[in-house]
């Protein structure tokens, strides 16, 4: 496995239009719904920048693609979130 190189210059994917989301769910659900798409956008970006198992994905290498990609900094839960979502070596 190679070693996770410097963040490279990430492609510019387009993505599809926001839609607003729903009314009338407690603000839990708000917040969880932002946090898994934020996770989600962290482990895109640290897949394309080289990082293939979720040990090389510490909280300040993902602070730091955050910080690259425009994303406000993630809290210690949001970190965990991402490495879950980074596959292990045994799920390939």
């Amino acid at each position: 496995m190679p070693i996770a190189t410097p963040l490279p210059n990430l492609p510019s994917v387009p993505t599809l239009p926001k839609k607003r989301l729903p009314a009338g769910h407690p603000r839990t659900w708000y917040e969880s719904h932002n946090r898994r798409l934020k996770a989600m956008r962290l482990a895109i970006a640290l897949l394309h920048s080289g990082v293939y198992r979720p040990e090389q994905a510490d909280n300040r290498r993902i602070r730091r693609v955050a910080a690259k990609i425009g994303v406000h900094t993630p809290s210690n839960t949001t970190c965990r979130m991402v490495r879950s979502l980074i596959p292990r070596e045994e799920n390939r």
